[in-house]
């Protein structure tokens, strides 16, 4: 007796599931087509986008953390993050996971913010909530030669460090404080400089009134890409540093008497950079640390309590 052909080599039957497969797809049934939809709804929805904004309730200042993370592992398209007129850029910090950092300012209204991420052929549309902050008023009264007038040239090399976007990410937990003096000027505040309000200004930083020459260090990893004197004309900042931690956070330390570091060098969390001075727009001896995200002055304290990883 003849042994049977296995079904996938019998010539009859081979022939009729090519014919079934043929008028299948030229048919198009409602059933075919509700098959076909629910194999291309399964394959979307592994492409599902998750976004999750940090913190959930954000005050005037804070940074906006953006996690973004596809449902499917094969997914490796880098989603997109808009929040007003402006595009941010992401990046990856895990599997199919992604980050950006949203700067906001004491200048910002509180309201309804919109963050709009678009990655894998979704969207999400999410809205969080940014609450107001009280932010106190000082008076500084700067002695003659030191108004605070910037030079173009100071201006314009210290503006361009703030805009720096490196993919690197250097920096590892929570941020060091850069001085064991007190805090003598926080974050945000207003200020009368000689009787006169600033309009559009607000305290960019954290002073820090350390003893003169007291260590100033590196509150986090990052490269040296900003030395400036104020014998070569840094008037207001003085003798300042600038570093890059990467993806869009650098930093500044302000009114240095020495400085320890130079362009170009890649320094560690807790590595010495300066000493406090008085050099440029200053009263006095203390620092002036800045802390900056795209671009703007965000304030630092949540940097040294939460981190962002």
């Amino acid at each position: 007796m003849a042994t049977p052909a296995p079904i996938n080599q019998n010539p009859w039957i081979r022939a009729n599931l090519v014919s079934v497969i043929r008028s299948t797809v030229a048919i198009a049934t409602p059933v075919s087509l509700s098959i076909a939809g629910w194999i291309w709804a399964l394959t979307n929805a592994a492409e599902a986008l998750q976004v999750r904004i940090i913190p959930s309730a954000p005050r005037l200042g804070d940074t906006l953390s953006i996690v973004a993370q596809y449902d499917n592992p094969e997914t490796n398209m880098t989603p997109v993050v808009k929040m007003g007129d402006r595009t941010y850029q992401t990046f990856l910090i895990g599997p199919n996971r992604f980050r950006t950092l949203i700067p906001t300012t004491p200048l910002d209204k509180p309201g309804i913010l919109l963050v709009r991420t678009e990655g894998g052929g979704e969207v999400s549309n999410m809205k969080v909530q940014l609450k107001g902050r009280s932010f106190p008023t000082q008076s500084i009264w700067l002695p003659p030669g030191k108004d605070g007038d910037i030079s173009d040239a100071e201006y314009n090399r210290v503006n361009a460090f703030k805009q720096l976007v490196t993919p690197q990410k250097f920096w590892h937990g929570p941020f060091l404080q850069p001085n064991q003096g007190p805090i003598t000027g926080i974050y945000g505040i207003r200020r009368y400089y000689n009787g006169v309000f600033a309009n559009d200004y607000y305290h960019r930083g954290v002073d820090y009134a350390g003893a003169y020459g007291s260590p100033v260090i590196a509150p986090a990893a990052g490269r040296v890409v900003l030395v400036g004197y104020e014998k070569d004309g840094f008037r207001v900042n003085g003798n300042i540093v600038g570093l890059d931690h990467g993806q869009g956070v650098t930093s500044a330390y302000l009114h240095l008497s020495r400085i320890t570091v130079r362009q170009g060098d890649f320094v560690k969390a807790g590595q010495v950079i300066g000493a406090v001075g008085a050099t440029g727009a200053a009263t006095g001896p203390h620092l002036h640390w800045g802390l900056y995200v795209n671009g703007l002055s965000v304030d630092p304290a949540p940097w040294r309590t939460r981190g962002f990883e």
